[in-house]
C-alpha cells in the first residue's frame, strides 16, 4: 500500500513538473526570442549569454558545457565572434561593453547548434525552450522564403510593365508620325459630271 502510493505521487509529480515548465516557457513571447537572433556572417545567430538566460544557467556554465564538447559542436553549429563583430556589437547595443563578456569572445549558435546544446546541458528547461527556439527559427525561415517569393513576384510584374510602357510608347510614336504627316496635296481631276 505504501509503495503504491509512493508510485502515485511520483507519477503525479511528474505531470505537475512538464505543466509548470510549459507555463513558464509560455509566458516568454516569442518577440523577445526572436529579437535575440541576429544575422552574422551571413547566418541566423543566437548569443552565448542570451540563450544561457533562456535556458536558466549562467553563461560561464553554458561555456563550460560547450568547451567539454567541443567535437559536438561543428563551424556551422556554431562558431565564435572576433573582435570587429563583438566591436559592431557593443556600437549596436546588443553587448554592454568587453568588460561584461568576462574577457573571452562570445559564442554565437545556429539553429541546428541551439538543439545540440539543449542536449548537452540536460536539463528540462533547456530541452523545452530549444524546441520553442527552433520553432522561432522555421516561423522566421518561413516568413524570409515567402517575402522573397513576393519580391520576385513584383519584380516579374515590374518587368511585364516595363515591357508594356515600351510598347505603349511605340504605339504613340506611330500615332504621332501619321498626325504629323502632311498629305500630299496632288491635285486630282473630280470625276463626275460638270455643269
Amino acid at each position: 500500500m505504501l509503495i503504491e502510493l509512493k508510485l502515485k505521487v511520483s507519477q503525479n509529480a511528474i505531470p505537475l513538473k512538464m505543466k509548470n515548465m510549459e507555463r513558464k516557457l509560455s509566458i516568454i513571447p516569442n518577440e523577445i526570442i526572436s529579437n535575440k537572433i541576429y544575422f552574422i556572417r551571413n547566418q541566423k545567430v543566437m548569443l552565448d549569454k542570451d540563450l544561457a538566460e533562456l535556458f536558466d544557467v549562467k553563461a560561464i556554465r553554458l561555456r563550460e558545457a560547450v568547451s567539454r564538447n567541443i567535437e559536438k559542436f561543428p563551424e556551422h553549429f556554431m562558431f565564435r565572434l572576433n573582435e570587429i563583430e563583438v566591436e559592431m556589437l557593443i556600437a549596436e547595443e546588443i553587448i554592454l561593453s568587453k568588460q561584461s563578456l568576462g574577457g573571452s569572445m562570445p559564442y554565437v549558435f545556429t539553429e541546428h547548434g541551439v538543439l545540440q546544446l539543449a542536449n548537452v546541458l540536460k536539463s528540462d528547461r533547456a530541452t523545452q525552450m530549444s524546441i520553442k527556439i527552433i520553432e522561432i527559427f522555421v516561423e522566421m525561415r518561413n516568413f524570409l522564403t515567402g517575402t522573397l517569393n513576393l519580391a520576385l513576384e513584383v519584380e516579374l510584374i515590374k518587368k511585364k510593365l516595363t515591357n508594356q510602357d515600351k510598347n505603349i510608347e511605340l504605339v504613340f510614336s506611330y500615332l504621332d508620325e501619321l498626325v504629323e504627316k502632311p498629305e500630299n496635296k496632288i491635285e486630282r481631276t473630280k470625276i463626275g459630271y460638270k455643269k
